[in-house]
C-alpha cells in the first residue's frame, strides 16, 4: 500500500516526491540520475490539489477532523 500523499508537508524542500519512498535530498535511492522532484505545492502553490485530477481525496474530506466518538 502506498503512503497518503501529504497536501500540506511542513518542509517540502528537504524531500524528494518522485516516488513513495520520500527520500531526504541528500540521499536520493531512486537511482534514476535525476534530481529531487518537487512537491507539487513548491511549484503550484498552496492550493495544487484543487485544480486537475490527481487522484486524492477530496480537500473536504482531507479537512474534516476524525470521528472521535466511540
Amino acid at each position: 500500500m502506498a503512503k497518503k500523499f501529504p497536501l500540506h508537508p511542513k518542509h517540502p524542500e528537504r524531500i524528494c516526491w518522485g516516488c513513495d519512498k520520500y527520500c531526504p535530498t541528500d540521499s536520493l535511492a531512486c537511482g534514476n540520475g535525476s534530481g529531487r522532484t518537487m512537491h507539487p505545492a513548491e511549484m503550484l502553490g498552496d492550493d495544487w490539489y484543487t485544480y486537475g485530477d490527481w487522484d486524492l481525496e477530496s480537500a473536504e474530506e482531507a479537512k474534516k477532523p476524525e470521528d472521535s466518538s466511540s
